[in-house]
Formats: C-alpha cells, sequence, structure tokens
C-alpha cells in the first residue's frame, strides 16, 4: 500500500503541485478579494476621495460667501445692486429689456 502510494505520489507530484498553483493564482487574480477586485475597489476610492475634495473646496468657498455677507459691505451692496435693484440716494436706475433668444429671429 505505502509503495503504491509512493509510486503515485511520485508519478503524479509534480502534475498535482502544479495544478495547485494554477488553482492558487486563478484564486489570487479573479477571487473575491483578488487582484482584479482590490484594483477596481481601488479606482471606486479614488473617484470618491476626488468628488469629496471637490465638495470640500465647494464648501469652503460657500462658508468664504457666508462671511462675507455677514461682514463684508461690498459684497452685501453687490448683492442689493444686482439681485434686489436698490440704488443708493441720487442714484437712478436703468433696466434694458433683455436681448430676445437667438433662435427666436423673426422669419420673412
Amino acid at each position: 500500500m505505502q509503495a503504491t502510494a509512493h509510486r503515485l505520489l511520485s508519478h503524479y507530484g509534480r502534475h498535482l503541485l502544479v495544478i495547485f498553483v494554477v488553482v492558487l493564482l486563478v484564486h489570487d487574480v479573479f477571487g473575491p478579494h483578488g487582484y482584479l477586485v482590490m484594483r477596481r475597489k481601488q479606482q471606486e476610492i479614488q473617484k470618491v476621495n476626488a468628488a469629496l475634495d471637490k465638495l470640500n473646496k465647494e464648501n469652503g468657498a460657500l462658508e468664504q460667501q457666508i462671511k462675507d455677507l455677514k461682514t463684508d459691505p461690498q459684497t452685501i451692496r453687490k448683492i442689493a445692486r444686482e439681485e434686489l435693484g436698490l440704488a443708493q440716494p441720487g442714484e437712478i436706475i436703468i433696466k434694458l429689456p433683455a436681448p430676445p433668444p437667438e433662435n427666436s429671429v423673426a422669419k420673412p
């Protein structure tokens, strides 16, 4: 019995080892925690980090706008003039009609 097992192992041992190594390699590349999945996850993490950086910059700009709206008189005047149509004493506001859109040109 031992002789038969030893003979089978010596005859098929290398083949079994090669098959085992190939199975491990395939699992490491294509498995649930394999190389391809990990690479895809790293790309997703990079995208999320980029979006987070963009949102942080936007948040900083909005915080600066809030600060300016609370403390900067020039910003307050600018908004009062542009959005509310207010003027300082002695000024006259003249509003011009908006130009018509280009696609609504009168046809002869």
